[in-house]
């Protein structure tokens, strides 16, 4: 279902990206004042939380290697040096993969305990409103940066995304990692994502932040290296070609072929990408 910019939020579509003051009331719109006025300083006051969390969510999952790190230091200590030192040598490697698998099951963890969630948004970068699709994202990208190419494409990959808020249907075949905002994606049965392919549920320009829904249908391919931007709906049994890009506010016909031009009708100004705003 497409949203409409009200629906977003009506007030943000009208925003001044520019303005040093915020509309919002109470303490909300004096944190939100102070990020618009002191930019950089006010982002890494913002972002302190996310940080500490990020590191701590890490450790935890690191903490099961260094375990077993220190278990086969001590129980080999009396090995002949070689063996030992081979034997150290593997736990640091198995200790690797051991958090990679460990964070993949903390960091949806704590996600989920995040006291606010990412909804369909439209606005500036410097507003309270963009901290959630930051935090969503920076969470996200802990797990795809650090280990997850390891598992993909593997069920483990696919279970991944969808403790991170995705929904994926049966028989899904997800041969990438170059994914953001999870949570509002939504993938159908028997879709197959080639490698290396982007689903990205935001866009943005001049300053305005557009975070809306990405709907994939059943049956759906989508080639090597294809770009599936914010706020497209892709219909049952389509093809996207190798290293297409479907721009934003796209709808996808059922059953269309790779590159297949679709006439659209012209749209109202306020329907139209970020790009077209006054």
């Amino acid at each position: 279902m497409a949203h409409s910019p009200e629906e977003i939020t009506n007030s943000d579509t009208r925003e001044d990206v520019d303005a040093k003051t915020s509309r919002r009331g109470g303490i909300a719109g004096l944190l939100e004042t102070g990020l618009r006025r002191f930019r950089v300083g006010g982002y890494l006051v913002a972002l302190t939380p996310l940080y500490i969390i990020g590191i701590t969510a890490m450790g935890v999952s690191a903490t099961p290697a260094v375990i077993l790190f220190n278990f086969i230091l001590e129980s080999t200590a009396e090995w002949h040096p070689i063996f030992h030192q081979a034997a150290i040598a593997c736990s640091i490697v198995a200790g690797y993969f051991l958090y990679g698998i460990t964070l993949v099951f903390v960091i949806p963890l704590v996600n989920f305990l995040m006291p606010f969630r990412l909804k369909p948004f439209r606005g500036g970068y410097y507003s309270l409103g963009a901290v959630p699709w930051y935090f969503h994202n920076a969470l996200t990208y802990i797990v795809r940066y650090t280990f997850l190419e390891f598992i993909t494409p593997t069920p483990m990959n696919i279970l991944f995304y969808r403790m991170m808020g995705m929904k994926i249907g049966k028989d899904v075949h997800l041969n990438t990692t170059n994914i953001s905002d999870p949570c509002l994606i939504e993938i159908g049965d028997k879709v197959t994502i080639g490698g290396s392919a982007h689903i990205i549920a935001h866009y943005a320009s001049k300053g305005y932040i557009i975070v809306d829904r990405v709907k994939i249908g059943k049956g759906t391919t989508v080639g090597l290296k294809a770009t599936i931007m914010g706020d497209v709906h892709i219909g049952e049994q389509a093809a996207i070609g190798p290293h297409e890009v479907i721009l934003p506010k796209s709808r996808i016909p059922a059953g269309r072929r790779p590159f297949q031009r679709i006439e659209k009708e012209p749209k109202s100004k306020g329907e139209q990408p970020s790009q077209d705003f006054p």
